[in-house]
């Protein structure tokens, strides 16, 4: 199938698509639908222990957000999409290099992409983990050296400062980002900052689309760059039939951490004498900005498309993507901000075109 790339990198695809596989095969596990062999059973417990201790590292990574993770992944490991994504690239072209790879840690499983882009590339991966999230890689890390024992050399996991790299590839907020610039800044590099995603609606949006856009808002408690944080709605927009079709969401608010999120924002509110509205687990708050805090969502009214499409535009390195199919030529269908595919990377950036140059 593949011309363009060599015999190594190909080996790697092959111990992903069976990574993919592997993970399709825990969620099975986790959800009691499948039974499996007493091999895979030893690789799926141990998987199994350490989902249950992410989840004690860190609250916010629930068994349910970490399988939709995982079965995203499952998705999108497939020998088809790996085709798809690095066909149009000349893999035989890279100039091997080890990659130093800075991770966020907001949500399960957020720097894989990085991860898989420079493996697949004939490159060396050296890894600092966020504290959030330490647990989930290192062991899907293990399991695709006893897949493809080839990687062994090629995956480094180092809490050490980082040394002997020629390249980064750094996620973190705004002020982490002047302190990668100024490290790594006069290096080949890729280095990114907050961003946040908005939805456009019209006013005439279904109940099933409205339904659909919950899960972009409430997906990881609304912690990734992907999460709609934000609302841009037409003047005199009417919010009743946007809390009606969220209120399947209202379990969220069971969540301690959400709820005391939920909470303290909402005394700020208060307390500021801001005026908002309250469903009792989500408070929408008319604001200029695009980050809202956990538990509330910013909206801002527009007037006409031009104003709409000349604020889009003017803030664009602020986006990271738009939700609204019918209402922008960039936005994507309500309900698929945290199904990305693999040739949708994040702030724009084409990694594997980085990886290839660099």
């Amino acid at each position: 199938m593949y011309t363009n790339i060599m015999a190594q990198q190909l080996e790697t695809l092959k111990a992903f698509v069976k990574l993919g596989d592997f993970l399709g095969d825990y969620c099975d596990f986790s959800n009691g639908t499948a039974s499996f062999d007493e091999n895979s059973n030893d690789w799926l417990l141990k998987l199994d222990e350490i989902v249950y201790s992410a989840k004690n590292h860190n609250g916010w990574f629930t068994k349910e957000n970490i399988l939709y993770a995982f079965n995203q992944w499952s998705r999108e490991l497939t020998t088809e999409n790996l085709h798809n994504w690095l066909s149009k690239y000349d893999l035989t072209k890279n100039n091997k290099k080890t990659v130093a790879i800075i991770m966020a840690g907001n949500i399960p499983l957020v720097g894989f992409h990085d991860f898989l882009a420079v493996l697949v590339t004939g490159n060396k991966a050296l890894i600092k983990l966020s504290g959030n999230d330490k647990l989930l890689l290192p062991f899907l890390a293990e399991y695709l050296k006893s897949i493809e024992p080839g990687l062994g050399d090629q995956i480094v996991f180092t809490d050490e400062v980082l040394s002997g790299f020629d390249a980064v590839i750094a996620t973190g907020s705004n002020n982490t980002a002047r302190y990668f610039e100024y490290y790594f800044g006069k290096g080949p590099n890729i280095i990114r900052k907050n961003r946040n995603s908005v939805a456009i609606l019209s006013g005439n949006e279904t109940q099933e689309e409205l339904s659909l856009l919950g899960e972009d808002i409430f997906r990881y408690y609304g912690l990734g760059c992907r999460n709609v944080s934000k609302l841009l709605v037409p003047q005199g927009y009417d919010f009743d039939d946007f809390y009606k079709s969220i209120y399947a969401f209202k379990e969220i608010i069971e969540e301690n951490k959400y709820a005391n999120n939920y909470d303290y924002n909402k005394a700020v509110y208060l307390m500021s004498e801001f005026k908002f509205l309250d469903n009792g687990f989500l408070l929408l708050k008319e604001d200029e900005s695009y980050a809202s805090p956990i538990a509330s969502l910013f909206y801002e009214e527009y007037g006409s498309k031009k104003f709409l499409d000349d604020k889009i535009d003017q803030d664009r390195d602020k986006i990271q993507c738009i939700v609204g199919p019918k209402s922008h030529k960039d936005g994507i269908p309500f309900g698929s901000s945290q199904k990305p595919s693999l040739w949708d990377y994040a702030d724009g950036v084409d990694t594997v075109e980085f990886l290839l140059k660099t």
